[in-house]
């Protein structure tokens, strides 16, 4: 069943399939990241904090010319300290909101994925880009800094040399550069990105709820840990699963040789 939960209309799309929801930012003829965007991608992390039988979000830009190519350069002229510093806190907020969600975050990207539009894809848990990506962060090249986290995120995930050659130099990457490195983990053909995602989505649906939720826990929270603090996370997380009835279920299919049928509990 498809839901439309915002005015298809807006500057960002909200759809619900099943237990599949899609977040499309549509502000032609880039997607460009201004004020009232974000605003309504906050407004749209709310709707979906409400649909708890949402089990996978996907992430994705409308047309093929940009998934997202960064912010509104108009609105920077009049920035100044605490405005900006306010600007980049408020987006920053907001991508927090996307990573530290308890159900997986697709990315599916296509054309420019600069600046915001990357830090935007960073946030996510897994990103599966078109052929016809081009990553980059021009920012320095207007006097200014990454500011959604993306001097943050791109560092943890490609090692910080390689995250200041790219943020130093404004360098553009190709999709097959950017999968090489890491920060794309599948590459497919222009036009099929957002159908990869929902095919990754359905896979991921098709396992324990809970268990996804608990296997993201423990490698978001274990990368800010030691080794030992990170395996004694692990060690929690696994025994709190070993009281639910999915475990169980999932025992139990397996040795009956069929597909389990999970509920979440």
């Amino acid at each position: 069943m498809n839901e439309n939960l915002i005015d298809r209309k807006g500057l960002v799309n909200f759809e619900v399939e099943g237990s599949l929801a899609i977040v499309t930012i549509n502000n032609p003829p880039v997607n460009a990241l201004n004020a009232e965007v974000m605003e309504e991608l906050n407004g749209t992390l709310d709707r979906l904090a409400e649909k708890r039988e949402c089990r996978v979000v996907i992430i994705t830009g409308a047309g093929e010319k940009a998934f997202v190519a960064g912010a509104d350069i108009r609105q920077f002229p009049e920035l100044d300290e605490i405005t900006g510093k306010s600007m980049v806190l408020y987006g920053q907020a907001i991508f927090n909101r996307i990573s530290q969600m308890n159900i997986p975050v697709i990315c599916a990207v296509n054309g420019y994925v600069l600046g915001g539009g990357c830090e935007l894809a960073l946030a996510c848990d897994i990103r599966i880009a078109a052929m016809n990506a081009k990553f980059g962060f021009p920012e320095v090249g207007l006097g200014i800094i990454p500011g959604y986290g993306g001097t943050q995120r791109l560092a943890r995930l490609v090692g910080s040399g390689k995250a200041k050659e790219m943020i130093f130099s404004g360098e553009t990457l190709s999709a097959e550069e950017a999968y090489r490195i890491g920060m794309a983990e599948k590459l497919v053909p222009v036009g099929e990105a957002l159908q990869a995602a929902k095919d990754l989505a359905k896979k991921i649906m098709s396992q324990g709820p809970m268990a996804v939720e608990k296997a993201k826990q423990a490698i978001d929270l274990g990368l800010d840990m030691g080794l030992q603090k990170g395996l004694q996370l692990e060690a929690d997380l696994f025994g709190q699963l070993c009281t639910t009835e999915d475990k169980n279920e999932g025992a139990k299919a397996f040795l009956e040789k069929r597909s389990p049928n999970f509920e979440g509990k």
